[in-house]
């Protein structure tokens, strides 16, 4: 029943997206679920290929906005210029492909979000 509301949810978000109202993305609600499926086994210290690669740790709300070892990889309000984005969204070189590709519907919600100011919400 969870996943049929949480389906629900994403297909109402993206009906949302292209209307000029947009939806309020919550990173507890939203983005969490997102990065602990996609994401988190590579970005978890101490062993995780991620972060031993860049230093980045999405554990946290925290440790995501700091970044990697290279500097902050999200602008609040910006997901064109946002290396997150533009990873997760396959805008950068093949070499720093994610390895767990993300559905449009993900992709959505993490771009809005960081449009809408990455806020911990």
């Amino acid at each position: 029943m969870t996943d049929q509301l949480h389906s629900i949810g994403v297909i109402l978000l993206l009906v949302l997206v292209g209307c000029a109202t947009q939806p309020s993305i919550s990173y507890q609600r939203d983005v969490t679920p997102i990065l602990e499926a996609k994401c988190l086994a590579c970005h978890l210290p101490p062993n995780g290929t991620g972060y031993l690669k860049s230093g980045l740790n999405m554990d946290s709300y925290g440790s995501l906005m700091k970044g990697t070892i290279y500097g902050p990889v999200i602008v609040p309000g910006d997901s064109r210029h946002s290396v997150f984005n533009m990873l997760v969204e396959d805008r950068l070189n093949s070499s720093m492909r994610a390895p767990q590709p993300l559905t449009k519907e993900e992709i959505a919600i993490l771009r809005l979000w960081v449009d809408q100011g990455a806020k911990n919400n």
